[in-house]
């Protein structure tokens, strides 16, 4: 499981919010309903995913699992590295759990 389940969860809302900019003026009951639909659609895929990293959590191994790394600028030791243990994990469900 090597698609990058940690950065999806983590952009994925960003990806939701910039959709739901560009739906248009929010004083239409129309586009205020759809907006809130892409929310709450963004939500449930993350509570999803975040249901996902849960169930394949082996709590059996030590350190971190579901890592990412990538060097942005290496010349200054810049990089994007994620990971979860074992209580990043609780709070990445409880608050997956409770943004829909």
């Amino acid at each position: 499981m090597n698609f990058h389940l940690l950065s999806l969860m983590t952009w994925l809302p960003l990806a939701g919010a910039v959709l739901m900019y560009f739906t248009g003026d929010s004083a239409n009951p129309t586009t205020a309903r759809n907006a809130r639909w892409i929310a709450l659609w963004t939500s449930l895929l993350v509570l999803v995913l975040a249901v996902v990293m849960i169930t394949g959590f082996d709590p059996s191994v030590h350190g971190f699992q579901y890592v990412e790394s990538a060097e942005w600028i290496p010349a200054y030791g810049i990089g994007y590295r994620m990971g979860v243990d074992g209580i990043s994990l609780f709070f990445v469900g409880l608050s997956a759990l409770l943004t829909p």
